[in-house]
């Protein structure tokens, strides 16, 4: 298995999100690794991992890839980060882990009951077909989020080009996150959220910025997770942990501190 390590100090790793490739997060692993360790993968069933996914595990194919990666790494705990879908992994994970979760921490993560919405159900049935139109779609979700994030025109053109550059290099699979989509098509993380009893940070960016997941979804993590901490990415709304990856690794890193001096 590819396992990409960086930084020193606590262990985090790093989930990425539904395109499941690391390489969409590495301005963020950068700027987490200089407050931790960080542990990141793209996710199994993608030929740069060096894992498949086993179709009867389901879901879970996910959650032993972070046990399998911390073994490798001989990790006994770290902290659980994960980005949108793989905020989903990690609150499983977190739930059948607890002995090896120093934390967990949910960036634009769906929340516990979320569903997909009728046209991307039809989306996830023949990705090869509407997939297509699902990525043109996208510039038009995030753009007003983009242009609050970064309001210079040149940072705008940097990060376009930085985008565009890594779909080259690491392209998307539009079958694999298909099935990733149905995977999560009906999810209930309710019971797993009330066996979690890592200090818990839910990071969402500003209301009405976030266009992929609704406002409602992250706060329900709240209610679930007893104990559980909210924070924001201001200017920002679902891409936040990339459009200012430095905002986002203070925020877990301040959130780490905290615990730490709490349990002191």
């Amino acid at each position: 298995m590819q396992i990409i390590d960086k930084g020193s100090g606590t262990p985090l790793v790093l989930v990425p999100g539904l395109q499941g490739r690391w390489e969409y997060m590495r301005g963020t692993a950068d700027a987490l690794a200089r407050s931790f360790r960080v542990l990141t993968f793209s996710l199994c069933g993608e030929r740069s991992s060096g894992l498949r996914l086993e179709p009867a595990k389901g879901l879970d194919n996910y959650p032993a890839q972070i046990r399998a990666v911390l073994d490798e790494r001989r990790v006994d705990r770290a902290i659980i980060c994960g980005v949108s879908f793989g905020g989903i992994v990690a609150v499983k994970f977190a739930a059948a882990e607890p002995d090896r979760t120093r934390a967990l921490v949910l960036a634009s993560t769906p929340g516990p009951q979320w569903h997909l919405r009728r046209r991307h159900q039809i989306y996830v049935r023949a990705p090869r077909i509407f997939g297509p139109v699902f990525l043109a779609e996208t510039p038009l979700r995030v753009r007003e989020e983009i242009a609050a994030a970064l309001p210079a025109r040149l940072d705008r053109l940097r990060f376009g080009v930085t985008q565009l550059s890594t779909l080259l290099r690491a392209p998307v699979s539009l079958g694999r996150m298909g099935e990733r989509g149905r995977l999560i098509s009906t999810l209930d993380l309710v019971a797993d959220c009330a066996r979690i009893t890592a200090p818990t940070l839910v990071v969402t960016g500003e209301r009405g910025l976030d266009q992929v997941v609704p406002e409602s979804g992250p706060s329900e993590y709240l209610r679930a997770i007893a104990g559980a901490h909210a924070a924001v990415i201001e200017r920002t709304g679902h891409l936040g942990s990339i459009t200012r990856p430095d905002v986002f690794a203070a925020i877990v890193r301040e959130f780490v501190e905290r615990q730490r001096d709490a349990a002191a």
